[in-house]
């Protein structure tokens, strides 16, 4: 791990170096400093997964399970379970196109070779643009409920949270904007405590849990537990990250595949543990009523108030690593549409103190998404957002099938637990928030929109980046 994150530095180190150049813009300057260091291979077996389980075992975790015991009642467990099983089918398929495709572009580059060029491929990129920032949304909005709860109580006033998720974003925006090495080299050590601290709750919890709250006669209906797919789906979003680990992790035909499936495989695990746990120590009902926190809240009955605060840190640190990560993430990311000519060039300009416009937008979009939706309609959006996009990546993946040697029954079989996922969802949406479906539907017909104008007004073509 602190390999990679020395590959990390010295990425950040080269491109804020060619920024500063005096020649040519930015979009010329920078990208031969990334092939430059685009074939060391440094990550570890054992790196990558701890890169992956790092990614996953975060903020969704601390925020999800009453939104999604609203759904699925006690059963939130079996809705881990199957959606760990389409991470996993995703993952497959991932594993396949990074070691096949091991660029810096990471679904950018998939969604272009499989696709072509053209407004359909911006449009899914764009798309991916979105839920990126709706995943940041969702992890600030999270860590303002914990700090509120934490320093505050439960009785402070509504506004709080707002102000702790707003300062958090602006905070690691201007870190971001400085340099993050300190931070960065600081999150290897935080992810390990988190990992720890829930390791051993979820053992306590399934020690002292009350079976009868489990009980399957307690169940909802199957459809709505497989509707909560979705959203449960959000904690595993992190397993993406390993993608981009194609062009560095050392025989990434072998390795990706193992650590995809190894840091999926102990996720999914701590994640079951966990919902057995807090629904089997609190009511669904209670569960609800504390549904931002009611990971800390389940620590009440058995370790007290010193449990409570432990978890509320845990939860912080947490979504504090993932903002920081996703915040650093959009650098790059925005950088590469602005030069393929997906986003405004703005978005790949330089600031006078560090970073680029495009970190400075989507900060600011993040915090506006934050401000103006609840957790739960974020996660809600986000969710459904990423697995659009990766039912579309597994369509690609079907064409290029003969390059990645990939088997077609098990991407089928992803396309299709993915797709059922998404309707029941979208059924389930449509029927109790009819406005949080239609802001889905405008969302992804936005990316589109946005797409075919800016294709337009440039007239360009959104090229495809060799492989």
């Amino acid at each position: 791990m602190a390999q990679r994150i020395q590959r990390v530095v010295g990425l950040v180190q080269v491109w804020k170096a060619h920024l500063d150049k005096p020649k040519g813009t930015i979009m010329e300057e920078i990208a031969p400093a990334t092939d430059a260091v685009a074939h060391e291979r440094t990550i570890t077996l054992r790196g990558a997964v701890f890169i992956g389980i790092g990614s996953m075992v975060g903020a969704g975790i601390f925020a999800l399970f009453g939104q999604a015991g609203a759904i699925a009642g006690s059963a939130v467990w079996l809705s881990f379970l199957a959606a760990g099983i389409i991470a996993l089918l995703q993952g497959y398929s991932f594993a396949k196109l990074g070691a096949r495709y091991p660029s810096a572009g990471g679904l950018f580059t998939w969604i272009q070779q499989g696709y072509g060029s053209g407004v359909f491929s911006g449009g899914i990129i764009m798309l991916g643009y979105f839920s990126v920032v709706i995943t940041s949304a969702m992890v600030a909005a999270s860590f303002g409920s914990y700090a509120t709860e934490l320093f505050l109580g439960s009785d402070a006033a509504p506004i709080w949270p707002k102000v702790f998720t707003t300062a958090v974003v602006i905070g690691l925006t201007i870190v971001n904007m400085v340099g993050a090495e300190a931070v960065t080299r600081a999150q290897t050590v935080v992810v390990s405590i988190v990992i720890i601290v829930l390791c051993g709750f979820a053992l306590a919890m399934l020690t002292q849990m009350n079976t009868s709250l489990l009980a399957p006669s307690t169940y909802p209906p199957a459809r709505y537990i497989l509707a909560s797919v979705a959203l449960t789906f959000f904690s595993y979003l992190g397993f993406g990250v390993l993608a981009f680990t194609g062009g560095d992790i050392q025989e990434p035909e072998k390795n990706l595949p193992r650590a995809m499936y190894i840091s999926l495989g102990f996720t999914m695990a701590l994640y079951i543990a966990l919902a057995l746990g807090v629904f089997g120590t609190l009511t669904v009902q209670q569960v609800i009523d504390n549904a931002d926190t009611a990971l800390a809240v389940a620590a009440l009955p058995i370790f007290g108030q010193a449990g409570f605060t432990l978890i509320s840190i845990a939860a912080l640190f947490a979504t504090t690593g993932s903002v920081n990560s996703m915040l650093y993430a959009s650098i790059g990311a925005t950088y590469t549409m602005a030069r393929d000519g997906q986003l405004p060039p703005r978005f790949g300009l330089k600031n006078r103190r560090g970073g680029t416009q495009g970190l400075v937008i989507s900060a600011l979009l993040t915090v506006i998404l934050a401000l103006v939706f609840d957790l739960g309609a974020i996660a809600s959006l986000g969710s459904a957002v990423s697995l659009a996009v990766f039912a579309l990546i597994t369509v690609a993946h079907l064409r290029m099938v003969d390059e990645t040697k990939a088997s077609k029954p098990v991407l089928y079989l992803a396309l299709i637990t993915t797709s059922v996922a998404i309707l029941l969802f979208c059924w389930y949406t449509a029927v109790t928030d009819p406005r949080l479906f239609a802001i889905l539907v405008v969302t992804v017909i936005l990316a589109w929109v946005f797409e075919a104008l800016l294709a337009r007004s440039r007239k360009r073509v959104v090229a495809v980046s060799p492989s």
